[in-house]
This record gives C-alpha cells, structure tokens and sequence, in this order.
C-alpha cells in the first residue's frame, strides 16, 4: 500500500472553502439565463416536440388498458420531453451546442415510443449508457436518472450490485444536459458487474429535501427492472456529491455496504464561515440538526466508509471535520489523500479508493448484526437496521439508542432521549431461538418479547411511561404525537406529496392579502426552479376528499378567502381571524401579520397541512448548498410590513404531541407549553 495515499485519523484542521457565503444583494440565477434560440431551431424543436407528446398521449391510452408492464415503461420516453419542453419554455437553453443536443433527445424519445407503440423496451434490457426516468410522488413531475449497465448483465441474472453516484454542484446541469451525459459518459467508477445510477437529484441541492428522495425513487424503479443485490448497495458522490454521500451515509447508515464520499462539506456552520452564528436565531441553528453529518457520525460505527480528498482541496475540510466527530464517538475514518492534488481524483489515489470500496461491496451488509449504534435529532431519520425510533422525548435533541444481540434469547438495549421504539428482523434473519420467548433489557429493565416462529418476521414495539419501558402491541398509539414523516419542520411536507390550494375568495386584510399573492407565486417559482417540477395547484373549492386523503395540502391565504382553511381554522393550535393571530395568551394585529405553520391536517391527521409557505431557504437557494437548510421551525408569525430580516415576531416548534410551545423570536424558547 502506497502509505503516502492512505491516512488514518488525520488531524482536524479548518480549512475555509470557496463559496462560504451569499453574495449581497439579488441572489445569482440559477440555471442562468439562455440564449436566444435561432426561430428556425426553435420551430424545428416544437414540432419536433409536439410530436413526441402527442405519441406520449396515444401511447398511455392504449397502455393503460392491459399493458401496465409497458406503461412503467412510458416514463422512460416522456423524460426526454420533459427535458426539452422545459428547457424551451423557462429559456434554459444556455449554449448554442445545446441545440442540437436537444433535437437528439427528442429523436431517441420518438424512437423509444415507437418500440413501445410496437410492444417492446430494448432499452430496459440494454447494456451500455441508459438514460431513464419516473414519476415522482412528490409534485408528479417526471425526473431523469442515468444508468451504467455492466456488458456481463443478463435480465434473468443476479442479482447485481448497484452503486450509487452523486454528482458535482452544476449550475448548468439542467435536465437537457444532464440527459445528454448520461447517454455519453459513464463517470467516475465503473466497478465490473456493477449497475451505477446517476442521479439527477432535482439539480443542484446536494441531494437534500426533494433531492434526497430522489434517490429513494429512483431506487423503487431500479427496483422493478434489474435483480439488485440489497446487500451490496453503496453510495458515492465528489464534492456537492461528496456532501450528498456524506448525508446519506449518515443518515441512512443501515442501508448501505460502505459509502466512498469525495470532498463536500459534512455540516452547515464551519463549512460557510458562520462559526457560532450568534447573530443568527437560535432556530436556524438548531435545525442544522437536521442535515449536519457530523451530529450523526456514530451512525458510522454501522457503515463502513472510504473518504477522498485531495491534499491541497479547501473540501478537505469535511473529511477532516468528520474524522473529528467519528473520533467522539471512538470510530476511525479511512481517509485516503490524493498527493498535491486540489479538486479532483489524483490517479493513484483513485485507484486506493476504488480497491477499498470494492473489498467492502464483496463483503456486503450485514442487515441482521449483533450490534447497532443509532443516533438520530428528528424521527424523519427514525431507522436503524433492526432498530426503529418511533417517539422522541424532545425533537432536536440528540437521541441514541446502542442495541446487542447478547445470546440466543436475549438483547440488551441503552437508551437516550427515546420513549417509543420498535426491534423488527426480517423473516429467515432474526438469530434468536425459535419458540422461546425472547428476553430485552432496556436501561436495565427487563422484559419478555415475543418467540420467533419459523419462516416469519419478528418484530416487538416498547413503550416508556412513568413507570419506565414496557411491551406494548403496536407503534401507532391512536395519539396525536410527532411520528417518522410527522413531525416537521415545514420543509419536511415538502419531501411527499403535496399540493398547493389557491383562495378563491376575498382576503382579511388587502396588505396580508397582496404579500401572500405575491409569496404564493414566489413559492411556486422557486420549486421549478430549484426542485425542477412544477407545484401542483388546485382551488380551495375544488379539494376532493382524495388531495385530503393522499397528499399534504398547502393552503394560501386566510380564514376569509380560503375554504379549506376555514374549515379547519378552529382546530389548529394557532387562531387567526379578521382581528388577529392568536398565539396563546399573545395576539398579533391581523392587518399586517400572518401565521406560517406546519400541523397534522385535522381533516386528516395522517397528512400535513401547511400555511402559507413554501420552502423556507429561498434565501439561500441559488448560493452554497451548505445553506440549504430550513431557516424556520414548526411555526410562526410574519409581520408583512418588515424588512426581511426582522419579519419573524414569534416563531417556535410544536412540542412532541403537537402542542403549542411559547414562542421567542430571538432567544432560546422556553420549553413549557403555553396556556
């Protein structure tokens, strides 16, 4: 081994990266601004595309009616219109090369649906560069992702490997472009009988927020098609994609063979220069909670990683600031240094990287082991292998649960900060003696769970009241309580399906009026923009029973001129009638101030409802992704008329069983629920 290549338990050193900050003033546009299309091209490429949503919209009639195993085929061909359609409608066509790329894609999305109008996908079945897309459930929009089919892949073979790869910040990398790569170039690391996906991630957020479920949908297509081995599933990424591998490699540890994350940055305050960040308020920085990767580098003790950096990168700093947090926590990380070598694979070290990384996928997870060491902040990331964190004693707050398979009927179980959670092992796995009961020891008391029966899961849920722990039937309580996909902030109703409802009707006041028209279309501007969908929209009297049922529903404006916010206005924490914003025993003149909140929508507790807000970080969305992070908690009050940095009068997070907490807009918020 090359020892110059290979470092262990480097030393921290703060290293300042480029892009720390926002510029002042108006924030860049990203994707930047096209160029004007000559009109001969222009009208060449919407005919082009006419044609191919038209053969889109003959081709779903008649899959629709028996062919459903074609029809999940159909997204692989409307992708690539999606792809033109928006690049000319939203003038993100920003070099002239870029036209002809996009009257190639719109000849490989025709050709795609005439095989398919034929009854067949070769495409599906193909080796080589794929460029495929699906639905997502978020906004329905279409989202692209590539694919590296090794030559050795055979349909009925397997199952195979699947890595995947994070891409770089690009600010130009619109879906035009991105398709266009994928169907080029196979990347960084090809691994031999390995299926890499390349992930769009909704463009440039370092796969955060809708960008991290990107990877989760496009794992359920993936899915469907190729045989994969879920035991040797990794995930890689350099620089932006460094950062994203950082994330997933720590907050979702238990999936993974190993993670080989490349530069980036790991969290939020050293990376951007913000140090303590006492001048900002004490929620911003408590929701770096959420996305910091080194509030979670314990979870590492459960997924084996390979970091890279190069030797003269300012991104060395996040390998160096997680070598430091993983050694709190007792762990080591395997650090490999490409020699005077800034943003980029130095050759050698590239090749260290790929023979570590490739020892481990030969290893492969274990998804059964006898000892786990979980820490979480938010039950948004709830999960460990066989461990499942279902309640929190206080969100925000770190939380741990180390949990050891001791014998053949016993398990012992620390834990902090947790008052529910569930032991689960999948049928065939569980190593627990079969029709024995099984003895768990949490923080010292011991209980009786279930015996495992043959050929079948065993799962056991805990509970802790005032007497301590206690065996309980199921996780879900029948209670209205902060639960995995429940329990906020605002951004997190933003990471499943939503949609946005329209007031028909005349607003309170015309100055709270006019501000939420305004916020309403900014909010849906900078989801295309940034989140690359568009925001499904509907009126408030036409909500149906099924956006009740099924998505999260993101009501504008107010009690007056919104229908569905009326119905539900006396049954939310916060009150806001033509008088006022009602925040326990404090009230906010209703002329110029508005409540913002997320809340288990009353008519359907299963189901968030927003008011009025879209993302929160808009501020920060064009600069450094490392301020891609939500800049508001659960709830608060928006005075209209203020500049934008003192508008928030009260603001705080709902407590663990959604009740209303005293709120401060400045100060740490005392912890005792209101009045």
């Amino acid at each position: 081994m090359n020892r110059s290549i290979l470092i262990v338990l480097l030393p921290f050193v703060l290293i300042q990266p480029l892009c720390a900050g926002e510029a002042p003033g108006k924030p860049k546009q990203i994707p930047p601004p096209g160029i004007d299309v000559p009109a001969a091209d222009r009208a060449e490429l919407e005919k082009g595309l006419k044609e191919l949503d038209a053969a889109i919209a003959q081709l779903r009639e008649k899959l629709s009616k028996g062919q459903s195993a074609l029809l999940d085929k159909l997204a692989d061909v409307e992708v690539y219109a999606s792809a033109v359609r928006t690049a000319l409608q939203y003038n993100e066509i920003l070099v002239a090369k870029e036209i002809p790329a996009a009257k190639v894609l719109l000849k490989h999305g025709l050709e795609r649906a005439r095989q398919l109008d034929g009854g067949s996908a070769p495409w599906a079945t193909a080796t080589g560069l794929i460029a495929r897309g699906y639905v997502s459930k978020i906004d329905g929009s279409v989202q692209p992702y590539g694919l590296v089919v090794p030559p050795e892949y055979k349909p009925d073979g397997g199952p195979y490997r699947l890595d995947f790869w994070f891409h770089g910040r690009g600010e130009t990398l619109t879906e035009l472009n991105f398709l266009t790569e994928r169907e080029k170039s196979a990347g960084e690391f090809t691994p031999p009988k390995t299926i890499v996906v390349h992930l769009y991630g909704r463009f440039c957020n370092a796969n955060k927020f809708a960008g991290e479920v990107d990877l989760f949908e496009a794992l359920d297509a993936v899915r469907k098609q190729y045989p994969i081995d879920e035991n040797r599933i990794l995930v890689r990424g350099f620089s932006m994609g460094g950062a994203a591998c950082w994330q997933f490699a720590t907050h979702f540890a238990g999936l993974w063979a190993a993670a080989a994350p490349g530069a980036g940055f790991a969290e939020t305050a050293q990376f951007s220069g913000l140090g303590t960040a006492d001048s900002l308020p004490w929620y911003e920085k408590t929701l770096w909670h959420m996305y910091d990767s080194t509030d979670y580098a314990g979870n590492l003790f459960n997924c084996p990683t390979v970091a890279y950096s190069g030797e003269i990168d300012k991104q060395r700093q996040a390998a160096e600031i997680m070598t430091k947090a993983m050694a709190a926590e007792g762990l080591k990380l395997t650090h490999v240094i490409g020699p005077k070598t800034a943003h980029k694979y130095e050759p050698e070290a590239k090749k260290e990287v790929a023979r570590l990384v490739d020892d481990l996928a030969n290893i492969g997870r274990n998804p059964v082991p006898n000892e786990i060491r979980f820490t979480t902040w938010t039950l948004r990331y709830n999960q460990m292998k066989w461990v499942t964190v279902d309640a929190l004693g206080k969100h925000w707050e770190r939380a741990r649960v180390n949990a050891e398979i001791v014998d053949k009927n016993s398990i012992k179980l620390t834990t902090q900060n947790v008052t529910a959670l569930t032991l689960s092992m999948p049928a065939g796995l569980c190593p627990l003696e079969q029709a024995q009961s099984s003895k768990i020891t949490i923080d010292g008391l011991t209980l009786t769970g279930p015996a495992p029966a043959a050929g079948m899961p065993w799962t056991v849920h805990f509970q802790k009241g005032n007497n301590g722990w206690a065996v309980v039937s199921g996780a879900d309580d029948g209670q209205l309580h902060k639960r995995h996909g429940l329990q906020g902030p605002i951004d997190d109703a933003f990471m499943d399906s939503f949609v946005m409802v329209r007031p028909t009707g005349k607003p309170q006041h015309p100055k709270t009026g006019a501000w939420l028209a305004t916020e309403f279309e900014n909010a849906r501007q900078a989801w295309r923009r940034y989140f690359r969908g568009e925001t499904p929209v509907i009126d408030d009297n036409a909500v149906t029973d099924n956006e009740i049922a099924t998505k999260n529903l993101i009501l504008w404006g107010d009690p007056a001129s919104n229908l569905v916010l009326a119905k539900i206005a006396d049954k939310l924490p916060i009150r806001w009638d033509e008088k006022g914003v009602h925040v326990g025993e404090k009230t906010y003149s209703a002329e110029e101030h508005i409540p913002v909140l997320i809340y288990p929508n009353p008519l359907n507790p299963k189901r968030y409802v927003v008011l009025n807000s879209g993302f929160t970080f808009m501020e920060h969305a064009s600069g450094s992704n490392a301020r891609h992070v939500s800049l508001l908690p659960d709830w608060a009050v928006i005075d209209v008329t203020a500049p934008h940095e003192s508008r928030v009068k009260d603001t705080n997070f709902f407590g663990e069983k959604w009740e209303l907490l005293a709120g401060h807009s400045s100060e740490t918020p005392p912890l005792a629920p209101t009045k």
